[in-house]
């Protein structure tokens, strides 16, 4: 089931812009939500809400809590604004697909609101490829991100980690600036949850980058 929430966000505008989004590398302090917020300025996820800008929820599997859906692809974002146009007969006029900065969605899910992360089903199948036969047959938990050492920069004894959504996005940048096949890339997967709990409890030095 579809609800609404009283929470306000700012959209992004204009909506939809396609432009490339990185953020600039950013140091974060040990559980310090708006640090930690500052390394995912400036990417963007996309959600359904209001023409108040309040967000349209979905009941969790157990029924037991509303949260808001976020989708990393517009097209999801779509299917998602047409099944609840099918349900609620109010929403058929009022409800929008919007784009939302994810350093927004961070904050606002330190106050409490919960939300469930719908990852490129592109990049699922990559994160799969690069893990073991073993782990892939379970499936990839989270959202995938994905990075490599021969990019890793290091200044005045801090080392600059550049974070992809996209396992096209980091070979592109690997063919930038190294030589390497790309049996050589070193590229790593892990998941956009587990970096924001090390933000959360360690100094590390991130850079978000999404195309």
């Amino acid at each position: 089931a579809e609800a609404l929430t009283n929470r306000r966000f700012s959209p992004l505008s204009p909506p939809f812009a396609s432009v490339s989004q990185s953020s600039k590398p950013s140091s974060t302090t040990t559980l310090n939500p708006s640090h930690v917020a500052k390394a995912l300025a400036g990417t963007s996820v996309f959600t359904v809400s209001n023409t108040n800008n309040e967000f349209v929820l979905i009941s969790d599997p157990t029924g037991d809590k509303s949260i808001g859906l976020l989708c990393f692809r517009q097209e999801d974002a779509e299917a998602f604004l047409a099944q609840a146009r099918l349900r609620r007969r109010e929403l058929k006029t009022n409800a929008k697909v919007v784009p939302i900065n994810l350093d927004q969605v961070y904050l606002l899910k330190v106050e409490g609101i919960s939300f469930r992360f719908l990852p490129d089903p592109i990049q699922i199948k990559n994160a799969l490829e690069l893990k073991s036969s073993s782990a892939s047959k379970n499936g990839f938990d989270g959202v995938p991100v994905f990075q490599s050492e021969l990019l890793v920069v290091r200044k005045k004894n801090k080392r600059y980690c550049p974070v992809y959504f996209s396992k096209e996005d980091l070979e592109r940048e690997l063919s930038k600036y190294t030589r390497a096949s790309r049996g050589e890339q070193q590229i790593m997967v892990g998941s956009l949850e587990d970096v924001l709990r090390k933000m959360e409890v360690t100094i590390i030095i991130l850079c978000l980058k999404r195309s």
